[in-house]
């Protein structure tokens, strides 16, 4: 019904795109809710990597992780850059800070990293790898949303940060997002390169994109503003059912969760010792879905196994042996905030059937 009468407000309005009212009021909310101080919502997250690479004008080399969604590397592909694969820590997943220095050249003008399942990047000492090295940090923090370290908006370090609002999302907008940036200057530009880089009727300065998020959408977004302190709740919820039957079962491992951080639970990954259980993760995978229990391998493949990276000379498994164990280990379990007592029982104990 309220989202009813956004569209009667919409169609009043006449109204339907490029900068609206819907749109102007969503980025001020997010912006308050984030603990940010400026952010420019587009229509999709791989937009707002392309954009945000293209704002700060990223050319050579950009160091980033190979386990991830391939957006990630897509973007730096469509920048005409090229992607160095750094390998990740065997805990989280997220970039290995400690292996990013061997791998930078006088190409590299960029580091990319992503925020693994909402948890935090290690973001101290890639700030301090970029200073020293002067370079350029844009996260990726599609997983990120809401996420806060010590009660500071994990969107307040690097140059920029992209969030994705798609339907898979803890917080979603069915197709969305957005980029946090930190000077007024900064959201102009970024603005204009979503607006095919307009400045007026008749200027156009960059070459930029149609990255604009709709009214309609805009609205919708309003809406799960108001319900996302509950999604979140109701998953953490559910990751407290999964932490207690998991942390009895030999050859799982689940994600211990920071004291100082508060997450958003967007995904619950585990990860599947064969050696222990006795049976791999893609059996695992295979058995579950004859109990209808759909999981997912985030992140399987590892980017840079797809045919396009491989020949990448830091994509060889050598390079990658973390995140190619992670990838071969890991699998998700549902996840949203409407599960029941009951969805949650039928997955654990369609889990405990396959393992015993």
């Amino acid at each position: 019904e309220l989202f009813f009468d956004s569209i009667s407000k919409i169609w009043s309005n006449k109204f339907l795109t490029n900068n609206g009212d819907f749109h102007q009021q969503f980025e001020k909310r997010l912006a308050a809710y984030l603990g940010v101080k400026y952010i420019s919502v587009f229509n999709n997250g791989t937009q707002g990597l392309l954009t945000a690479l293209q704002a700060l004008d990223i050319r050579g080399e950009v160091v980033t992780t190979p386990y991830s969604f391939v957006a990630t590397a897509n973007s730096i592909i469509w920048n005409q850059c090229q992607p160095v694969f750094c390998d990740v820590d065997p805990i989280f997943g997220n970039i290995d800070a400690l292996k990013l220095e061997s791998l930078i050249t006088d190409k590299t003008t960029a580091i990319m990293p992503v925020h693994v399942y909402g948890n935090p990047a290690d973001v101290l000492q890639i700030e301090e790898i970029a200073n020293k090295h002067n370079l350029k940090v844009i996260y990726d923090a599609a997983h990120a949303f809401g996420v806060k370290v010590n009660g500071n908006s994990v969107l307040n370090f690097g140059d920029l940060s992209v969030l994705s609002f798609h339907a898979t999302k803890v917080f979603n907008t069915i197709e969305g997002g957005a980029i946090v940036s930190h000077s007024a200057e900064m959201k102009e530009r970024i603005d204009q390169l979503k607006n095919f880089g307009i400045t007026d009727e008749v200027t156009v300065e960059s070459p930029g994109v149609n990255g604009k998020m709709n009214e309609v959408i805009a609205a919708y977004g309003l809406l799960q503003l108001d319900a996302i302190d509950l999604m979140i709740k109701r998953r953490s919820n559910v990751a407290k059912i999964y932490d207690e039957f998991l942390s009895t079962v030999d050859g799982v491992r689940v994600l211990k969760q920071d004291n100082n951080v508060n997450y958003n639970f967007a995904y619950y990954p585990i990860f599947i010792d064969e050696r222990m259980v006795g049976k791999s993760r893609d059996e695992v995978y295979e058995e579950l879905k004859t109990y209808q229990v759909f999981t997912r391998r985030y992140f399987y493949p590892l980017i840079s196994n797809f045919e396009i990276y491989s020949s990448l000379p830091t994509a060889s498994i050598t390079n990658l042996t973390v995140a190619n164990e992670l990838a071969d280990q890991v699998l998700c379990l549902p996840m949203y905030s409407d599960m029941t007592s009951s969805d949650i029982n039928r997955v654990l104990k369609a889990f405990k059937k396959i393992i015993d």
